[in-house]
């Protein structure tokens, strides 16, 4: 899988992947317009949405109304050296109107199979190069 990163002006930062672009930009205090989310905001949301489809897939898969489904990401940071580190994330699943208890503890490790999530707990190796276009 490859992904291309390109720099649109601004402090944008954009991402073309599968034929779609995903933007970013930085806040005006950060130097950019603040018209798209920055590229942690989508790296935060990611592990919410993952755990999201997982849920979501429970529940079409059984027949469960989905009306009502929620879940809400908290996350906690720590100051070390100066700078906030992500520390903890906390989901809680806000379970629909006759939700069936028996499907309680299925739903969370449903939730808990999400890709983002592992990817963490096992992170990849990360190797940065440069490719010179310049004459020789």
């Amino acid at each position: 899988m490859e992904m291309r990163i390109i720099f649109p002006g601004g402090k944008r930062v954009d991402a073309e992947l599968n034929g779609r672009v995903i933007s970013s930009d930085q806040p005006p205090g950060g130097g950019g317009e603040g018209a798209a989310p920055t590229p942690y905001d989508y790296f935060l949301a990611s592990m919410g949405t993952c755990a999201g489809i997982y849920v979501l897939s429970f529940c079409q898969e059984r027949g469960i109304s989905t009306e009502g489904l929620e879940l809400t990401q908290r996350m906690d940071f720590v100051s070390e050296g100066g700078k906030n580190r992500l520390a903890k994330v906390d989901l809680q699943i806000t379970l629909p109107p006759g939700f069936p208890v028996k499907y309680h503890n299925a739903i969370i490790k449903s939730a808990e199979l999400c890709a983002v999530k592992k990817a963490l707990m096992n992170p990849p190796d990360f190797e940065i190069s440069i490719q010179d276009t310049t004459d020789k």
